[in-house]
Parts: structure tokens; C-alpha cells; sequence
């Protein structure tokens, strides 16, 4: 995603932000989006995964439950 160079920059930027340069805010706006389209993706990616882990277990489970009789 990004360096910890850009990181420590945008979090320097954040602190002082009322004395910051319209291009640092620009910079750390673009640093915040980008951050949050990455964490986005994740969310959207862990949620497609744990419902997909959800009807595999359901399914297994149906099985196992048809071959015990419980």
C-alpha cells in the first residue's frame, strides 16, 4: 500500500494539519483515501470469505448430520 516513509509523513501532516500546506493536505487526503479503499477491499473480502467458510461448514454439516440421524 503505502511506505513508512508516506506514513510517518501523513501522521506528521495529521498532527499539525491546522498549519499545514495546502499540498500536505492534499497529500494526506489522498493517503486517507487510499488507506480507506484498501481497508474497504479487506472488509469486503473477509465478509465473501466468512460467507463462503459459512455454506461449506453448513454443508458439511448437513451431511454429517444425514449420515448420524441427528
Amino acid at each position: 500500500m503505502s511506505t513508512n516513509t508516506e506514513s510517518e509523513k501523513a501522521i506528521e501532516i495529521i498532527k499539525n494539519y491546522k498549519n499545514s500546506s495546502n499540498k500536505d493536505l492534499i497529500f494526506v487526503m489522498d493517503y486517507i483515501q487510499k488507506d480507506f479503499n484498501f481497508t474497504k477491499d479487506m472488509v469486503i473480502k473477509g465478509t465473501e470469505h466468512l460467507d463462503k467458510l459459512e455454506v461449506t461448514y453448513n454443508t458439511v454439516l448437513k451431511e454429517y448430520k444425514k449420515r448420524t440421524n441427528t
